[in-house]
């Protein structure tokens, strides 16, 4: 059954800030064929308000075609812009449909939805822990580099001090070698 729940939960997308699965994976979920899983829909459109489903857009279509891996390669190359239902409009999917296996679908669809909103809403306290832990580490990390940089900095400064003082001391040396010195012998 986790399994189950890990290929349903790969199948929901976010969409207009919606969690929601395409009318194409219901209908293999459903075992019907996407056509018909759309005429019951279109015949029952009074349970599908738009907060239960909406059609995408072709917009929408193109850019979850483009970015999506996870579509069936088929379904790519459709023009038809699928229908997306939410939690809400799965459940009633299942009540128009009228199949067991609708039925069982729905039941473990709305499980992965349940177990999604679980884990958003309440990620592990392990989980945090371990990224509380992970941040301080890493702080700590930075602040010893930083000290060390600093040190680095200190060393370096202290070097070119003494640099520019030996550089001074050789200048003030070749003035005096370079003066101008008294000739020897004799002034005529």
């Amino acid at each position: 059954m986790e399994l189950q729940l890990q290929e349903i939960q790969n199948k929901i997308y976010e969409i207009r800030g919606h969690r929601v699965m395409l009318d194409f994976d219901l209908a293999e979920m459903y075992n019907v064929p996407t056509k018909a899983l759309k005429q019951a829909v279109k015949r029952n459109l009074k349970r599908f308000p738009l907060d239960f489903m909406f059609e995408l857009t072709k917009y929408e279509w193109k850019e979850l075609v483009t970015f999506c891996d996870q579509l069936p390669e088929m379904m790519k190359h459709s023009y038809i812009p699928p229908f997306a239902f939410t939690e809400h409009g799965i459940t009633m999917l299942s009540s128009v449909l009228r199949s067991d296996v609708a039925i069982d679908a729905s039941i473990l669809i709305v499980r992965a939805f349940v177990a999604m909103r679980l884990l958003v809403s309440n990620p592990s306290i392990d989980k945090v822990r371990e990224l509380q832990h992970e941040v301080r580490e890493l702080k700590w990390y930075v602040e010893d580099v930083f000290k060390d940089y600093n040190d680095i900095n200190e060393d370096t400064r202290i070097q070119l001090e003494l640099i520019n003082a030996s550089l001074a001391e050789l200048q003030a040396k070749k003035k005096e070698l370079d003066k101008p010195r008294n000739p020897i012998g004799f002034r005529t």
